[in-house]
């Protein structure tokens, strides 16, 4: 196994060295669909160490970012494009968690952000389904027709492309278990999902659109300027693509109103 993977999720490629067998074959395996040898752009190197302590913090000094909670630790700089991450024993899967944090921040100035969301194509289009645990992320996702791709049942990716945005699929598993497609559309519709006893839409106004959009960004820090950035995008996302409430019934019925 490879000391070295690049693992690009989203068009935002990261360099994960390790020299622990076990961790290289969790990598392999997890994240498999998006492994590639060619990164489209120069990738994040992250070195990752495993048996080693791990600490409570999370704070950015200059250019310095440190995060940790007990199962990992990580330091790296957005400026050289570095990092390591410490891994405590028989913690793995902890690298997903790492990865999601990384990203969060890496394409917060691209303009484009990680969501707590389902998301699928359908006939060239993706459709984002935001929503809070329970709200049926992973049910409308396992609903889903033959003529629809699932890109994730847990977490989206979405970054602006040309006069849009695309939506792009994640290995970042629900409850579904499965890994989403290393592909990507232009995101024709984002649904705020919700219970209901019926299948319907509703528009929403654009200050409670925004609001639910922000809600619904996965964002671990708390530093001012890329809050502010991920703020903006909220507001361009809205303004580009239309916001709706979908409530649902768990039934494939649901899908005749997706197009």
């Amino acid at each position: 196994m490879r000391s070295e993977t690049v693992v690009e999720i989203g068009c935002a490629p990261v360099l994960l060295r390790s020299q622990d067998s076990e961790l290289q074959e969790y990598i392999g395996a997890k994240y498999a669909h998006f492994i590639t040898d060619a990164p489209s752009s120069s990738p994040f190197d992250l070195t990752v160490d495993v048996d080693r302590p791990a600490s409570l913090n999370i704070e950015c000094r200059e250019d310095r970012w440190s995060f940790g909670r007990q199962d990992f630790r990580t330091e790296w700089s957005l400026k050289t494009r570095r990092g390591r991450v410490w891994l405590a024993g028989q913690t793995l899967d902890s690298i997903d968690s790492v990865l999601r944090i990384l990203l969060s921040i890496l394409i917060v100035p691209q303009g484009g952000s990680l969501f707590h969301s389902a998301s699928a194509i359908r006939d060239g289009k993706a459709f984002l389904f935001p929503g809070v645990s329970t709200a049926g992320k992973s049910t409308i996702s396992s609903l889903a027709p033959p003529d629809v791709t699932v890109l994730t049942d847990e977490i989206s990716y979405v970054r602006p492309l040309g006069d849009g945005y695309q939506a792009f699929g994640t290995p970042f598993a629900g409850s579904l278990n499965i890994p989403g497609e290393s592909i990507s559309a232009p995101l024709e519709a984002v649904y705020l999902l919700a219970k209901g006893p019926e299948n319907k839409i509703d528009p929403i106004a654009r200050r409670d659109a925004i609001t639910a959009v922000m809600r619904n960004m996965l964002f671990f820090t708390k530093d001012p300027q890329l809050t502010e950035a991920l703020f903006e995008t909220a507001c361009r996302i809205v303004a580009r693509v239309p916001v709706y409430r979908l409530a649902f019934v768990p039934t494939p019925k649901v899908w005749e109103m997706i197009r």
